[in-house]
């Protein structure tokens, strides 16, 4: 049954992405944007622009431009049915090999700072369900709303201002690592990974010490609305009819607190999907804040550039990477609860 509802999914998840394919392709060519004057100047002569035009390969139909965005041109081996996504009209490299450069810088950021903000998001939820009216309670309310009173770059800036500035006990916005430090070799482009597989602790150290204020800024406001959703999920199922039988037959609290966080961790489950997937691609402020070149950053500079490629590549990355979270979701949705399936 799960491996069915898998499978449709999956085939749903295939039809979407083909449809954001086809849209993102000739979208970005409706834009009010003259990607050739901005390689050759406005002040270019006819010939000029129109050899960049077709360097660009802008000068063919745009039909026959999906067609080569598609398949390659000729037999360079090149195409998305192939696996690539392109030359970066900016820098002359594949966008693949910029993708995998730059991906893993963000997927890192987000994946630490996602793991501590449900680390502590769901007791912090479940303790102030368990205890209506309570201190903690009480505490997760006033939590909540002040993690989430502002954006994420505006609760960065304070916090460099107070621990790096004022307080001295945090390294300040120069990125991963020192500008004194030699990163390790890429391997996986995480460098708290590829610091351990080097066997070199002190890199992986010294990066988790630079990154800890990017990931106290996300884990900070993320924290807020999971703690948020948990706590509201977890008082309505202890208002369930099978909580009331549990608590009559004198079921222990904390097995009440477990049951009732299995029964309501769905809908904080797909919260907790949405944001990691909107950050894939919205953690961009907090990179230019703290200096960490990630895909955030990569898809800023193309678009300033209008270098179509590298556009087309960063938005269909992170539709797949976002398809592939909402998959996720459904199968771990579908295992807590199986009537999800049906």
């Amino acid at each position: 049954m799960i491996w069915r509802f898998t499978l449709r999914r999956l085939a749903v998840g295939l039809v979407q992405l083909s449809v954001l394919i086809v849209a993102v392709f000739f979208l970005i060519r409706l834009l009010p944007a003259d990607p050739v004057a901005r390689f050759v100047g406005m002040n270019a002569s006819p010939e000029a622009y129109a050899l960049a035009e077709q360097s660009l390969g802008l000068d063919l139909p745009v039909t026959r431009q999906f067609e080569a965005f598609l398949f390659g041109e000729g037999n360079d081996g090149g195409g998305l049915f192939r696996g690539e996504l392109g030359t970066s009209w900016v820098t002359g490299s594949s966008v693949n090999q910029e993708i995998r450069q730059y991906l893993p810088v963000t997927l890192e950021l987000i994946t630490l700072s996602f793991l501590i903000a449900v680390g502590l998001g769901v007791p912090i939820g479940v303790l102030g369900a368990v205890n209506p009216g309570g201190a903690a309670d009480k505490g997760t309310l006033v939590y909540g709303l002040f993690a989430g009173s502002q954006p994420e770059f505006s609760w960065g800036i304070i916090f460099i201002f107070v621990f790096f500035v004022v307080l001295g006990i945090a390294p300040g916005p120069l990125g991963r690592l020192s500008p004194l430090t030699d990163p390790p070799d890429f391997v996986t482009g995480a460098i708290t990974i590829d610091a351990l597989l080097a066997g070199r602790v002190d890199i992986f150290l010294e990066a988790l010490w630079y990154l800890s204020l990017p990931i106290l800024t996300l884990s900070f406001v993320l924290s807020g609305p999971i703690i948020k959703m948990v706590r509201e999920n977890v008082a309505q199922t202890m208002n369930a009819d099978f909580m009331f039988y549990g608590q009559a037959a004198g079921l222990p609290r904390g097995v009440l607190a477990r049951d009732a966080l299995r029964a309501a961790f769905a809908p904080a489950l797909t919260l907790i999907g949405i944001l990691f997937g909107f950050m894939i691609g919205g953690a961009v402020l907090i990179e230019s804040i703290f200096s960490i070149s990630g895909l955030g950053q990569y898809a800023i500079r193309s678009i300033l550039a209008f270098d179509y490629p590298a556009i087309q590549g960063v938005v269909l990355t992170i539709s797949a990477l976002t398809l592939l979270i909402y998959l996720a979701i459904d199968v771990c949705q579908a295992l807590l609860d199986p009537r999800v399936s049906v």
